[in-house]
């Protein structure tokens, strides 16, 4: 059995030499490569690279397209290769990194960044150039991780390393599009736009510009885009793409917003033949809408595109000093019209008109904008049709028919503007501002009307004061009348008390009447005889004195002896006569009463 320690000294120095030869071979042919850590091969010596190349794939002298690993590497040596331990590379969270390749194919004429080729995120430097990679900025890039690049072949811009490459590190993170904003895209790289276009039409497949080498193959255009970014994260090359915040297109509560679209498929009019004053397409094409925004926030890229907002609710037009918070009218003004009689003079006049949701597009498609509305249709209409009617009647009959030509206004401006899709709510007609001197006579006339009429209404007051007065002193005998027409119901029933006690009292009356009756009836017929005794005599006398002293002198005698009975004066104290002795006038008659009346006699006849 063979013993270490039994060795002899040759076979010491056989076993040294042996290990020493060994040592020297390991160390001029291991390479060991840490964890962290890639190993640049750097050939001595060999063929020549071909001109224009910096990386070696065939065993060419120069940098090696592959790198070492982590790990022991044998035989590598040192004679022919010089290795360089290169860190591996830490894109953090949030960042991405930009490649620039040193070696490959040049980039065509009309492109600016080198195709996106099959390398393993450029980590296989020899499937790079074997699968016709393109030296020069690189459409790929790098996100978050730990890549093992070769930097002999490729440069890796970083956030940390940004300022060295004129840019900012801001560039080179994650974009950020926040929930109310929106972006606006401009491709760096790409076909030309199509003449007449305003920006790149929408291509599919590049999930929002993050995918450079779809959006090129897909036929994206550089410059402006048609598509907006939304609002989230995204991973997007700074060197392909340029992104500008705005916020979100805002349709407010009572607004539609109706789009006109500069980009898009040809329009294709879906108005139909009715509507000959515009062209109506559907959402994705050139021209104007037919579906207008509702309310709320719209992603609508504001480069291309044009949204007019369109109020949905009334809105009230003045032609007058005032403006509404639309501003709509606020190069309106009072409307000067000259009447029938010559006199020129201003109104006020307000237009409430509405435009339904289903119409704001045919609005602005015929006249553009709700200004063009109000300057180029409603100024025009309602301001001629009054300059018009007012030449047809005086000033004072404008003022007096003021409700007339307000409905009058009302039902022409209605048909006017509804050819316009506009709809008339009403008109009302504000304040007029008539000639002054015409106006100084109706006042003045004015004035005296109503003075006039503060006269009546004072004259009529006082009447009905008397008539107060008159029913206060009627209310105030209303006692004395209850009293005087309760006496009365007294009255009338004591005589109906003594009607009924007459009664019994006539019955015996009558009785005893009737008893006295048959004595004076004898009494009167001898006094009768009696009577007719005496006027016998008397009439004889009579007859015998006429017979004497004839019928004149015995009634004279009568007559003196009836005065002289009654002690009659037969010449008057006062005696009044007519002129010259004439008869006497009913003015004499007064006269001498009126003296014997101052003398306290009777009246003189």
């Amino acid at each position: 059995m063979w013993l270490p320690g039994l060795l002899t000294l040759e076979q010491w120095m056989v076993v040294a030499a042996i290990a020493a030869a060994m040592v020297a071979v390991a160390r001029l042919g291991l390479r060991v490569i840490g964890p962290n850590e890639s190993g640049l091969r750097i050939k001595r010596y060999g063929p020549e690279l071909p001109a224009g190349h910096v990386i070696a794939l065939n065993g060419e002298a120069g940098y090696q397209a592959r790198m070492l690993g982590p790990g022991w590497h044998f035989p590598v040596w040192r004679w022919r290769y010089r290795v360089v331990r290169v860190p591996v590379l830490v894109v953090q969270p949030g960042d991405i990194a930009l490649v620039v390749a040193a070696d490959g194919k040049p980039i065509p004429p009309g492109r600016v960044l080198a195709r996106e080729v099959v390398c393993d995120s450029f980590q296989d430097a020899a499937a790079f150039l074997k699968n016709g990679g393109e030296r020069g900025r690189q459409l790929a890039f790098l996100t978050a991780g730990t890549y093992r690049i070769n930097p002999a072949l490729f440069e890796v811009v970083t956030a940390a390393s940004a300022a060295h490459h004129g840019m900012t590190p801001a560039q080179l993170r994650v974009y950020h599009v926040a929930p109310d904003r929106q972006g606006i895209v401009t491709a760096l790289d790409g076909r030309a736009i199509p003449v007449g276009d305003l920006a790149g039409p929408m291509v599919r497949g590049h999930d929002s510009f993050q995918h450079g080498q779809a959006f090129i193959d897909a036929g994206g255009c550089r410059g402006l885009q048609e598509e907006v970014l939304l609002a989230g994260s995204w991973n997007l090359n700074p060197w392909f793409v340029e992104v500008e915040p705005v916020t979100l297109t805002e349709v407010p509560i009572g607004y539609v917003g109706v789009v006109v679209s500069y980009v898009g498929n040809e329009h294709l009019d879906v108005s139909g033949d009715t509507f000959t004053h515009g062209d109506l397409v559907e959402r994705g094409r050139k021209g104007v809408w037919v579906e207008p925004l509702l309310p709320g926030k719209h992603p609508i890229n504001t480069r291309v595109m044009k949204v007019e907002l369109v109020p949905t609710t009334n809105i009230v037009l003045n032609w007058a000093q005032r403006t509404e918070a639309h501003h709509y009218d606020e190069r309106l003004n009072s409307i000067l019209v000259r009447s029938k009689d010559g006199f020129g003079f201003s109104l006020d006049v307000s237009q409430i008109i509405h435009v339904g949701m289903k119409n704001a597009p045919r609005v602005i498609s015929r006249v553009g904008s709700m200004q063009n509305l109000v300057d180029h249709v409603l100024q025009p209409t309602v301001g001629n049709y009054f300059r018009n009617s007012a030449q047809e009647v005086t000033v004072l009959e404008f003022l007096s028919n003021r409700a007339q030509r307000q409905r009058e206004a009302f039902d022409n401006i209605r048909q006017a503007i509804e050819a316009y899709d506009v709809e008339c709510i009403d008109t009302l007609i504000g304040d007029i501002v008539p000639p002054a001197e015409l106006m100084k006579t109706q006042t003045d006339r004015k004035i005296a009307e109503e003075m006039e009429r503060t006269y009546q209404a004072q004259r009529q007051a006082q009447v009905q004061r008397q008539e107060l007065e008159r029913e206060t002193a009627v209310a105030n005998m209303q006692a004395e009348v209850v009293r005087s027409e309760q006496m009365v119901r007294i009255s009338e029933r004591n005589a109906l008390a003594v009607a009924e006690a007459a009664k019994g009292e006539a019955a015996a009356t009558r009785v005893r009447a009737e008893g006295q009756a048959d004595a004076v009836r004898v009494s009167a017929d001898a006094e009768a005889m009696s009577v007719r005794a005496v006027g016998a005599a008397k009439a004889e006398a009579y007859r015998l004195g006429i017979e004497a002293l004839g019928p004149s002198g015995y009634t004279a005698l009568q007559l003196t002896s009836l005065l002289g009975e009654h002690k009659v004066k037969l010449v008057p104290e006062i005696a009044v006569s007519g002129a010259d002795g004439g008869p006497t006038r009913l003015a004499d008659v007064l006269i001498g009463r009126m003296l014997q009346g101052m003398q306290g006699g009777s009246p003189a006849k």
